[in-house]
């Protein structure tokens, strides 16, 4: 592409973009897990003292998120300091929210230009292929519209540091080790490099519930492959020429999730909502059709994948990138199946009721939204012109309806009213528990009745300024 306007265009569109998901973001409310983790509340403080879990293998201890504590620790550092530098600009109350949504932005778009690498091969940020590829995936991010079926990023802030941050991360770390299978490149790690990718597989597999499951699946279709190309060689031919630095950063990796799964299986959180196996794997299929009917967004991106596919399968060369792009797909339809026929084994928890949620499909929403940039990508270069017009108009009508849908600046339930409490609870009173004068959630998921459901909230509200005293509070009677 010699259109030199084209690239300015494009990095004006998604930094409109982005802040306006940044607005969105404004428009928030806080959610009912923050303070219990930021403090911490009682039950998540152990966590927090035993890094890597040991206690459950010295001990057999049960407690809450045993092999989440990296996200623990970068979500309690985060939420009690980036508000309190924030302060020096903006007043209490805007400062948690502005710190929140700027993280969500950076995240955003950071996942923007990790998957557009995935998509194109390259990282140079004065590549066109690259921005184009960002402005290809820009519209899957929905704050509103289709954010129920398919978010990537959660609009409880709380979840972002347990399932998007994490997944961008586990991209960063998989990227030289796809590029190597993908784009048949030998795999070339300075020991530096392969020291960062060592520590960063401990710090993703005990951060999240979704890291161990998503990657052993992964190093499951690996394996199958490699023992694929290898069969019928004899036994000592079998390790001949094998990338020992791969060899040693899938190991590893594999050794750390098994790891993170059997000391997760000591979450006391599990124990909250208990489900017999076989009802969990009764409500998958309801899972699967809900998510797959309930709005356009997720089958629409499903149905933009297989579209992609077949243009290149019918109007393009079977050269070997094509075929590549065939066999990526076929690869992450298998993944999807694994990993949801897994999914139950997770446990259960009655905010995900039919087991799929958005949150919970997250590395299946993110593959489809990669290989849909990527074949896309491909057949902007290769289709011949009087095709490539159609195509676009076919982008650009895909990029309408998750913008159409996404065009609300704030949901059903934004966060003024809790912003109004915010502010009562700021005025200054010698009152030991404050009676707010409207019921709507304050750091909760629901309003709040009784002040000693509070007094962790009370805790965190103290520490950013927004009360100058410990205020318990409780909406309505007591």
């Amino acid at each position: 592409m010699k259109k030199h306007w084209l690239l300015p265009l494009l990095l004006l569109a998604l930094l409109a973009d982005l802040g306006f998901t940044y607005a969105q973001n404004m428009r928030l409310t806080l959610d009912g897990d923050m303070a219990a983790i930021v403090v911490p509340r009682a039950d998540y403080a152990p966590v927090l003292h035993d890094p890597l879990g040991w206690r459950v293998l010295s001990t057999g201890a049960w407690y809450a998120a045993p092999n989440r504590f990296f996200s623990h620790l970068f979500m309690r550092e985060y939420c009690l300091r980036v508000p309190l530098l924030l302060q020096a600009v903006v007043s209490p109350i805007t400062s948690v929210y502005m710190a929140l949504s700027l993280l969500n932005v950076v995240v955003q778009a950071l996942l923007l230009y990790v998957l557009a690498w995935y998509a194109t091969g390259t990282r140079r940020l004065g590549s066109l292929r690259l921005w184009v590829a960002m402005a290809l995936l820009a519209p899957f991010f929905q704050v509103t519209g289709y954010n129920g079926q398919m978010a990537i990023l959660n609009n409880a802030f709380t979840y972002n540091f347990f399932y998007a941050i994490p997944l961008l991360l586990l991209l960063v770390l998989l990227w030289p080790l796809f590029r190597a299978a993908y784009y048949r490149q030998p795999l070339r790690l300075g020991w530096a490099r392969l020291g960062v990718m060592l520590v960063l597989t401990v710090v993703l597999t005990l951060s999240g519930p979704l890291i161990g499951g998503a990657s052993l699946v992964v190093l499951a279709g690996v394996g199958l492959h490699v023992v694929q190309r290898r069969w019928g060689r004899p036994a000592a031919a079998w390790w001949r020429g094998a990338p020992w630095a791969s060899l040693l950063v899938w190991g590893w990796l594999a050794l750390w999730c098994v790891y993170s799964l059997y000391i997760g299986r000591h979450n006391t959180e599990n124990l909250l909502t208990i489900l017999p196996l076989a009802e969990r794997y009764r409500l998958v299929p309801y899972g699967i059709f809900y998510q797959l009917t309930s709005k356009l967004g997720l089958p629409l991106l499903v149905l933009g994948c297989l579209a992609n596919a077949w243009f290149v399968r019918r109007w393009l060369p079977a050269t070997p990138t094509a075929r590549r792009i065939g066999r990526l797909l076929r690869w992450l339809g298998w993944f999807a199946l694994v990993y949801v026929a897994l999914l139950p084994l997770g446990g259960y928890r009655d905010y995900r009721p039919l087991i799929l949620r958005h949150d919970s499909i997250l590395p299946i929403t993110v593959g489809l939204m990669g290989f849909y940039a990527l074949s896309a990508s491909y057949l902007l270069r290769e289709l011949p012109r009087p095709a490539v017009r159609w195509y676009r108009a076919g982008l650009v009508a895909m990029a309408l309806v998750f913008t159409y849908a996404d065009r609300r600046l704030e949901r059903y339930n934004d966060n003024t009213c809790e912003r109004r409490m915010l502010a009562v609870l700021a005025r200054p009173g010698a009152t030991p528990v404050v009676r707010l004068p409207e019921a709507c959630t304050v750091l909760s998921w629901e309003p709040i009745t009784n002040p000693n459901q509070s007094l962790t909230n009370a805790e965190l509200l103290q520490h950013w300024r927004i009360t100058q005293e410990y205020k318990p509070y409780y909406s309505g009677k007591q």
